[in-house]
């Protein structure tokens, strides 16, 4: 494993082994632990994630937690599917509908996709600050779906991932600037 501009400890977390992540405060968006030896390019991430804002973080912190993934050898390219924990019971519905994103890093991030194309790279789920909440990915060549506590349908899909059907590349456990974050019970089942 590899830390980029994060730092990582082990930590029993509301009665879960877990690793704990947070922020280094680098102003970066290159923040996560990044798993070796495992080359993914299609299969299916499965893992429970728990995000909040750190208690010396800004009034704009989310608690942004997610999955990098095809991250590039040199971290220079990643695709990630992120939860901004926050914004799942905000009193605004127009923040509540940005509960869940998709970025491509570096070309695409959150807000030029916001600004490009409205509404189709973030969703809304119910979600709650701190809370283990269960995640799957799957990735199948350009596209991707987001499964959120265990429903049987996806909470965000992308048919267009910006990075292409042909790449490959490591995990992460991704989390974004402030944040407290814990994994656990991570699952990758990679297909050809």
């Amino acid at each position: 494993m590899t830390l980029v501009n994060v730092l990582a400890s082990e930590e029993t977390y509301l009665g879960k082994r877990s690793l704990k992540i947070t922020d280094n405060g680098n102003n970066t968006e290159l923040k996560f632990l990044k798993i070796g030896n495992l080359n993914f390019s299609n299969g299916i991430i499965e893992i429970d994630i728990s995000g909040k804002p750190a208690q010396t973080s800004s009034k704009d912190a989310r608690g942004f937690v997610g999955i990098a993934f095809r991250i590039a050898d040199d971290n220079s390219r990643f695709e990630c599917i992120y939860l901004r924990p926050t914004n799942g019971r905000a009193e605004e519905q127009e923040r509540r509908n940005h509960s869940v994103q998709y970025i491509s890093y570096p070309d695409f991030p959150w807000h030029k996709l916001r600004k490009d194309f409205p509404e189709k790279y973030e969703s809304y789920v119910d979600l709650q600050p701190g809370e283990w909440t269960k995640i799957k990915i799957e990735v199948e060549g350009n596209k991707a779906k987001l499964y959120v506590h265990g429903n049987s349908q996806p909470t965000l899909i992308i048919n267009d991932l910006k990075l292409g059907t042909d790449i490959n590349g490591s995990i992460g456990l991704w989390i974004g600037p402030g944040t407290e974050a814990h994994f656990s019970n991570a699952y990758v089942y990679k297909k050809q």
